[in-house]
């Protein structure tokens, strides 16, 4: 597995400021995707424990708020391992803090059931629609996709959107 870039503060992917990890790889290329560098599987630097410790050290700053996961695509299969030791990590040493991220698949057809959704807030789900671009969304860039409260999600055994 590899990352593509970190960004030690962010405000643009999520709530507050915020800690970005945009993982590398995806098959989807949607037409005008806002991160086309990330696509390539063997571009990027490699994901070990040192970049998971990174990720950690840059989260203990009191001004961070919490984590985005981006890419590319962090849930894809070759990457899904990776994330969620990342995301596992992060909850267990920042119980209060919350992950924020953004996914090309579906939550309730292909998430819902994976180990990674223990440990996330709020994902973004659906591939990007160029057709379907609206800039006044504030966590996504088209109407099909949706924000979703992974936890309530969980418990309710149903999409719930975030508020």
């Amino acid at each position: 597995m590899r990352y593509n870039k970190i960004r030690k503060m962010d405000i643009a992917d999520g709530p507050g400021v915020r800690v970005s990890i945009f993982m590398q790889g995806c098959t989807f290329n949607c037409k005008n995707c806002f991160n086309p560098g990330t696509h390539d599987f063997c571009g990027g630097q490699e994901f070990t424990q040192d970049t998971i410790n990174r990720v950690l050290e840059l989260c203990e700053n009191d001004n961070i708020s919490g984590l985005s996961i981006l890419g590319g695509e962090p849930m894809h299969p070759t990457n899904l391992e990776g994330t969620t030791k990342l995301a596992k990590a992060f909850k267990e040493k920042f119980p209060n803090k919350n992950i924020w991220a953004w996914t090309g698949f579906k939550f309730d057809e292909y998430l819902k059931d994976k180990d990674v959704s223990k440990y996330l807030d709020v994902i973004v789900d659906g591939q990007y629609v160029d057709e379907l671009h609206n800039p006044k969304l504030k966590w996504c860039g088209s109407e099909n996709q949706r924000v979703i409260d992974v936890q309530k999600s969980l418990e309710e055994n149903k999409v719930v959107l975030f508020k």
